[in-house]
């Protein structure tokens, strides 16, 4: 067993692939060092931080790892190998993810050395569930696959809005899928969890915003499917994400979890929207996450129905003042203590109360935040250009957008649970995504969330001249991740097992 120190070092160099290069002579070290060996003496105080994270590498060579130890045993068969970067300067150890090997399968090396690659933020191993879970970049998979690499810019503010809004978002699920009638939904990899969707949501949503990570002062990850009772996530996103300013291994940021079911990302849309409205706050951008490995009992367990709809991902949003790509109009949220859907302490799944999760909860909480909102905005139906609610089936979302007076044109760009699943505090967020993906300037967008237990956020954003130019910079939509030629799907016991994770 690591001790914590250790593990605490490890993940600092390799979670975000950190090294040094040398300014007198160049020489690249993956590891944080002060002097430069060739340099000696003279480099002292002249070693610069280099940041590999969000740059690509090259798989020169690999091989086929199958007979793992203990704590790799949960991953299978799986390729191994040295990854270069800048020209050979700097070369790591790694492994492949996102790739099933079978046993007994063959796997031609020649079609993998060679090829371009960009880090994945992974769970490293299994371990007990006593102990800290390890993490790592150092899993890597092809750019020329569905994780396409994509360059981080910091862009220069050019314009400031008297309104906040967001300014940039990301939407992450995974690249497996379990097929069953005509609903797809997204399975994680084995070694991916809550942690891995919420940092590559967050990795797109700053790529996508051109925003400075350091800017970012308060950072909130929603999820019901905390890996640890008792530690934040939010802290180990922050780290990875470098936000806030970086001061000897802290950052200067306040990182925080908040939970209320699926609505637990959504909740905090207006408090990040108010605190960078804020003048003497002294940061200009938060970042709002909602990610869930969505929890479900097999199907011969009590709660088991659940089974059919859950789905894995994240959503990442940036809200501030400048380059807004969607205004923040109003918004409104009502709440009631109505149990129809519940996980007890120690338990490993929850429960639902079946037909009483609908018209007392689902429909009764999104039909008050709707229509209060349009209320006090002075809004009709024909005001909204798309409608977006909390997607947990197909159905609910449909009925509730055909109650409210809203057409398919107005609804039918956000439902996204019959190509990912129902991704909880991911759901509602997504369902934005996919509409800011092909909303125009100047377009309305109402969405509703839900979360059990129970409640409702309501929100109406109206759009910039600055969405389409934010677009270019956003190859991971959520049209791509639906429709991917790389797409793999799985069978049920597969699923299962993938589910579970390391």
């Amino acid at each position: 067993m690591s001790s914590e120190p250790i593990e605490r070092r490890v993940s600092y160099l390799g979670d975000r692939l950190r090294g040094r290069r040398c300014q007198i002579c160049g020489k690249e070290y993956f590891e944080i060092r002060d002097y430069c060996g060739n340099c000696g003496r003279k480099s002292f105080g002249k070693m610069a931080g280099i940041d590999l994270f969000y740059e690509k590498g090259k798989l020169e060579i690999c091989t086929l790892v199958n007979e793992p130890t203990n704590k790799f045993i949960k991953l299978g068969n799986y390729v191994y190998g040295i990854v270069s970067f800048h020209n050979g300067k700097i070369r790591v150890p790694g492994r492949l993810t996102d790739k099933i090997i079978k046993d007994g399968e063959t796997v031609d090396f020649s079609a993998l050395e060679g090829r371009e690659v960009v880090p994945r933020f992974r769970r490293r191993y299994s371990v007990s569930k006593s102990e800290i879970i390890p993490t790592i970049s150092l899993a890597f998979t092809f750019a020329d696959e569905y994780y396409p690499h994509q360059e981080y810019m910091v862009a220069k503010p050019n314009k400031e809005y008297e309104v906040p809004g967001i300014v940039g978002y990301g939407a992450y699920v995974s690249r497996f899928r379990v097929r069953e009638g005509g609903i797809e939904r997204s399975v994680p990899f084995i070694d991916e969890d809550a942690i891995t969707a919420a940092v590559e949501a967050g990795k797109l949503a700053l790529i996508h915003s051109g925003v400075d990570n350091s800017l970012i002062g308060k950072v909130y990850v929603g999820s019901e499917s905390n890996p640890y009772a008792v530690k934040p996530i939010a802290s180990k996103v922050a780290q990875v994400l470098k936000l806030g300013e970086e001061d000897e291994d802290v950052q200067g940021v306040d990182a925080v979890d908040t939970e209320f079911a699926c609505k637990a990302a959504t909740s905090m849309f207006k408090d990040a929207a108010s605190l960078v409205n804020y003048p003497k706050i002294g940061f200009p951008y938060a970042m709002v996450i909602g990610a869930d490995n969505s929890q479900a009992a097999p199907r011969n367990c009590p709660g088991g129905e659940l089974d059919f709809f859950v789905g894995f991902g994240g959503c990442a949003y940036i809200f501030g003042k400048t380059d807004v790509i969607a205004q923040l109009e109003g918004w409104y949220s009502c709440t009631s203590d109505t149990p129809d859907f519940w996980r007890r302490d120690g338990e490993p799944y929850p429960m639902h109360g079946g037909r009483f999760t609908g018209d007392p909860a689902y429909f009764k909480h999104i039909r008050k935040a709707a229509k209060k909102l349009m209320e006090r905005l002075n809004l009709t139906v024909s005001d909204v250009d798309y409608f977006v609610a909390h997607q947990p089936n197909m159905q609910f979302p449909v009925r509730i957008a055909k109650e409210l007076g809203f057409k398919e044109d107005q609804y039918l760009p956000s439902l996204q649970v019959a190509k990912f699943g129902n991704t909880y505090s991911g759901s509602s967020p997504v369902g934005l995504a996919a509409v800011l993906d092909i909303a125009k300037p100047d377009e309305r967008i109402l969405i509703v969330s839900y979360g059990s237990g129970a409640g409702s956020d309501a929100y109406s954003f109206v759009t910039t001249s600055q969405i389409t130019e934010k677009r270019q910079r956003q190859k991971m939509t959520v049209k791509y991740q639906a429709e991917n030629p790389f797409l793999e799907y799985v069978d049920y016991t597969t699923y299962r097992q993938l589910k579970l994770g390391m």
